[in-house]
């Protein structure tokens, strides 16, 4: 209910003056008594515009610098590991070495999901085997480093050199089974991941426009289809025509090329790069011939003994020109151009440019002139008019009826429906968005390069562990403004429910990787100790937070709320909640779609994703056009008379996620090869995560941002 002092109330710099204890100075006519306007309040109005106005004129400059920032930051790169000389047989000592040993890592392809380790399938394998110690990362990324028959002595050629050699007998049950494992991979393209000096074994071959692609693995063979057709890498050859028939690339040219240290200060050299090009080559069962023989056919239809022998040659080059610090350079210019991405990041900055006009434009305009008229009567107005109080109270309720937000400051904090979930949901929120913006910050300085084999994943898996705190203090201290008593059930939910869900989704998508022989299935050790993780630091560091955020007063509103909640007004269609929720989510989608596509493409095409900087800046562009098309909607439904709020400004933004989901289905159909029951299972359980945890990050800005709004429009309002 309004008071009759709200509708003669003092503006801003009679507020202020009664604040310190000063009587506001008013002219009295007739029955009526009317603030007097003075200089010092039409000053003070003036200033708080100008305030606004720089306000919006910092952030502008502050865009322009975050852009300028990280157009340099994306091409800033710490190696992460120590470099290591190598020098010439005779000479090796302590700061240098003469083996070079070549390890490899699970197989994958772009038709497939399902990695597989080397040894499923039968290649030579070390007869000395050892795995480096692997991070959590690497282990749930389904990375599988063992140390293979390939060794190499620095500075030292070899010539079409024997490995070893793999016969498949007909009839042998056995043989038959490893040798249909081979034609499967080559079949699906399956591609091997060799690593020289922590640094990938590439393939670099020509593509459209006269471009090098240096592709991080190579196939491990082809297939010609039964109709004729060649497939995959099949096409680079014109000997590889005979129907049904698959080649196996059993032979592999590597050149290494290294950087002298002679004249720099160190001793030996530094590999610099790493390439090979594999051939198929059937070498004569009496000796070994790699010039000129005829390619390594398998028919696919197992008719005859079948002999594979694998061979190599090494070669070593000097390049004084690329240094040990930038050596991967020459893989990452062949990746996604970098000119694709600046129009990603021009695209956000244009919606952001457009939603920051559109806030700037209500803060500074209508709700300038809302609560002014609100808070006060244009006093020259006053004085003209007649002075009854029934004229006066006329003129009051015409001005207030203007505007409709005013009208619901009873009710505007009435506490939601569910408040216990969506204080739960903002609880997990708040921890993913620490979580991603210390893991984005720290990759944007090159802590978490490509270099660092699973750092980014090990980064923010550890991270999520270690912020509990946080996500069970905001929980804590949302339910208990909501009103809420059950605080047991509250921070049991925040530390189990959306943690619960996500290892459960991940708990059965692991159940079809081990059904499935997957190296990508995580052993049972690695989940107790993810479990351990959870229950042993996690949930007790939720704990933690939620008996600090119990301990807080409830968060102080800045209206009170009456006790007969006010009846909402019939609305349009754009102003019901279902409308407003699915284009809220437009705009922020809008800014990330491009920048999605190359992670997608990181993930399930096996590629390189090194751009962290640019990465960064579109997660603070996300951020901004979250908040703004939240604040935009909620003003927008305030004025309609709709006080319901709190969900809608965390679905607003949330629903950002759904069409994340639907961009996730199209990228399946148009941009995958994927075959296969399991593989098209796996994509979307893993895809469903990922949803989940975008629409807990996108939801909690969303809410964050709105609450914020809210408070302050309704902190400048006088009411009872």
């Amino acid at each position: 209910m309004l008071s009759a002092g709200c509708h003669t109330s003092q503006p801003s710099g009679s507020a202020f003056r009664q604040e310190h204890g000063e009587e506001p100075q008013t002219l009295t006519s007739g029955e009526g008594k009317y603030p007097r306007v003075t200089p010092e309040d039409r000053a003070a109005k003036y200033r708080v515009r100008d305030t606004m106005k720089k306000r919006i004129h910092l952030s502008f400059v502050l865009v322009y610098l975050l852009v300028s920032c990280f157009h340099s930051c994306s091409a800033f790169y710490l190696p992460g590991l120590a470099p290591v000389s190598f020098c010439e047989e005779g000479k090796q000592g302590e700061d240098c070495q003469t083996t070079i040993e070549l390890f490899v890592n699970r197989l994958d392809s772009v038709e497939s999901v399902l990695p597989y380790e080397y040894d499923v399938f039968d290649f030579c394998k070390d007869a000395k085997e050892k795995r480096p110690s692997e991070n959590l990362g690497q282990v749930l990324f389904g990375e599988r480093i063992e140390s293979s028959p390939y060794k190499f002595t620095f500075k030292q050629e070899e010539k079409c050199k024997a490995v070893c050699t793999k016969t498949y007998k007909k009839g042998n049950q056995e043989d038959a089974t490893k040798l249909d494992f081979l034609k499967m991979g080559m079949q699906l393209n399956y591609q091997h991941h060799w690593i020289i000096d922590n640094m990938p074994v590439t393939w670099c071959y020509d593509v459209e426009d006269g471009q090098k692609y240096c592709n991080p693995g190579f196939p491990i063979g082809c297939l010609v289809t039964a109709d004729g057709r060649p497939k995959d890498a099949c096409v680079i050859n014109s000997e590889f025509h005979n129907k049904n028939t698959f080649y196996v690339f059993n032979h592999v040219d590597i050149k290494i090329m290294y950087h002298n240290g002679a004249g720099e200060g160190w001793s030996g050299a530094r590999l610099v790069t790493a390439t090979l090009e594999p051939k198929s080559i059937n070498h004569p069962t009496t000796g070994i011939n790699c010039e000129g023989a005829a390619p390594m056919e398998v028919h696919g239809d197992f008719d005859g003994d079948v002999t594979v022998t694998y061979t190599y040659s090494v070669s070593f080059e000097e390049n004084e020109l690329i240094k040990w610090a930038s050596r991967w350079d020459y893989i990452l210019v062949s990746m996604p151009h970098t000119n694709i991405q600046w129009f990603s990041i021009m695209n956000s900055l244009v919606i952001v440019l457009f939603l920051s006009g559109m806030v700037a434009m209500i803060m500074l305009r209508t709700l300038h002139k809302d609560i002014a008229r609100y808070n006060q009567v244009d006093q020259v107005d006053l004085i003209k008019v007649s002075t009854t109080e029934r004229k006066t109270a006329l003129l009051y309720e015409d001005a207030q009826e203007e505007s409709g937000w005013k009208q619901v400051h009873g009710d505007v904090f009435r506490p939601p429906r569910k408040g216990m979930l969506l204080s739960v949901f903002l609880g997990q929120g708040t921890q993913i968005f620490i979580m991603t913006f210390i893991t984005l910050f720290l990759a944007c300085l090159g802590f978490l390069s490509p270099a660092n084999r699973g750092a980014l994943m090990t980064c923010a898996v550890v991270l999520w562990v270690l912020l509990g705190t946080p996500a069970g203090y905001v929980s804590a201290r949302l339910y208990k403004t909501f009103g809420g008593e059950k605080w047991k059930t509250n921070v049991l939910l925040t530390a189990l429910l959306c943690p619960g869900i996500v290892f459960a989704d991940f708990f059965l998508m692991n159940l079809i990787l081990w059904v499935e022989g997957s190296s990508a299935a995580i052993p049972f050790g690695t989940l107790v100790a993810i479990l351990a993780l959870w229950f042993g630091i996690s949930v007790p560091l939720t704990f933690v937070g939620a008996y600090f955020g119990f301990k807080k007063h409830a968060i102080e509103q800045p209206v009170r709320t009456n006790q007969i909640p006010r009846q909402i007004p019939e609305q349009s269609f754009f102003t019901k909640p279902i409308p407003g929720i699915i284009m809220g989510g437009i705009l922020p989608f809008g800014c990330i779609f491009i920048q999605l596509f190359f992670i997608l493409n990181s993930i399930w095409s096996h590629q390189m994703y090194y751009m962290f900087g640019f990465l960064f800046l579109v997660f603070i562009i996300l951020l901004i056009t979250c908040s703004e098309a939240t604040i935009l909607l909620c003003y927008f439904h305030l004025c309609a008379e709709d006080y319901h709020w709190w969900w809608r400004s965390f679905l607003t933004s949330g629903f950002t996620a759904v069409y994340l989901y639907i961009y996730a289905v199209h990228y399946f159909f148009s941009k995958l090869q994927i075959v296969g029951a399991a593989s098209t299972i796996l994509y979307f359980g893993y895809t469903l995560i990922m949803v989940l945890i975008f629409f807990l990050f996108t939801g909690t800005i969303g809410f964050f941002a709105c609450f914020w709004f809210v408070n302050k429009i309704y902190s400048v309002v006088k009411v009872d």
